[in-house]
């Protein structure tokens, strides 16, 4: 009991961060599992499980607040469903960590390339209507559902910065869009999983704590995803990518902690450092931190008329 209840926690927490920054969720419930003595199969398995409903709530909570492009939705999320199925089906005879070294460092420079955009480069347009070629989201959609299967977590990790890194979208929208189309791949993937492991290869009980943590947060943190600015969401992402993969490289190569925590002292400065400069940024042009509140269409709503 004490170990669901801190799964159900960590199924929370993973949600918080995945609902607000697009990735993690996979992740971070996939690593959690693991460490309680779940095969890789059976982990990834659960967790996709467990994504069914946590995307469901998370892609519903997304559009209420205006956060999602469907256009995005349907030509990543087709693709990516196709090949989680696929990743599931590999990953039920081979293990997916070959692939962590090359995907951890390239998404390292892609955090790196997204920090500095968004802290030092200008704010991402509003208004218009920008959008990624559907000749570049499909091969997306394709390898990150692939990499989520098989790596037990990936979707966001792979399709949020990489879209962020085109400039093409508002941040709230990537985050928005990946959060939602990750349900068709949730699902792709538990079908492959049920393929073939048969319903003896989930635990049920992983499925249900994890599932209970992520519904209660997936609204706070849709709202917290529509509320915040993008040049200051988009600096919390990229420092949140390299971070993350500088410690999965790390982990790779077996390094020491002479090294390691120095670079991350390093890392989060430089993210602390990041994140004050756009607040000061803000503040010295007089914009606002958070945003205006938006509807369905994500038009801003009016200010109640004054008595």
């Amino acid at each position: 009991m004490p170990a669901l209840i801190l799964l159900a926690l960590a199924g929370l927490l993973a949600q918080l961060v995945d609902g607000a920054l697009g990735m993690a969720y996979g992740a971070t419930s996939s690593t959690l599992v693991l460490a309680i003595g779940l095969s890789p199969a059976t982990a990834s398995a659960s967790v996709h499980f467990a994504e069914l409903g946590t995307t469901a709530a998370s892609g519903t909570s997304h559009w209420r607040f205006g956060n999602v492009d469907w256009r995005t939705v349907r030509r990543m999320g087709i693709p990516g469903a196709i090949g989680a199925f696929a990743g599931a089906v590999l990953l039920s005879s081979i293990s997916g960590d070959l692939a962590k070294p090359w995907m951890a460092a390239v998404l390292l420079v892609l955090g790196a390339y997204i920090l500095g955009r968004f802290a030092l480069g200008r704010t991402p347009p509003r208004h218009g209507r920008p959008y990624v070629r559907g000749r570049y989201l499909a091969p997306l959609g394709l390898v990150a559902g692939f990499v989520d299967a098989t790596g037990g977590g990936g979707w966001g990790p792979v399709a949020t910065p990489t879209l962020l890194a085109t400039g093409k979208m508002e941040p709230r929208k990537v985050v928005g869009s990946v959060d939602t189309s990750e349900f068709m791949v949730a699902l792709a993937a538990s079908l492959g999983f049920l393929a073939a492991l048969g319903s003896q290869g989930i635990d049920w009980a992983v499925v249900g704590a994890l599932l209970a943590g992520g519904v209660v947060a997936a609204p706070f943190a849709a709202w917290l995803v529509q509320l915040v600015t993008a040049r200051l969401l988009g600096a919390a992402v990229g420092g949140l990518i390299v971070l993350t993969n500088a410690r999965t490289l790390f982990d790779v190569a077996g390094t020491g902690t002479a090294v390691r925590w120095p670079a991350y002292f390093g890392i989060v400065a430089f993210w602390a450092f990041a994140v004050a400069w756009v607040v000061f940024a803000h503040r010295r042009d007089g914009e606002p931190l958070l945003r205006p509140r938006t509807d369905r269409r994500g038009d801003r709503v009016a200010a109640a008329e004054s008595t």
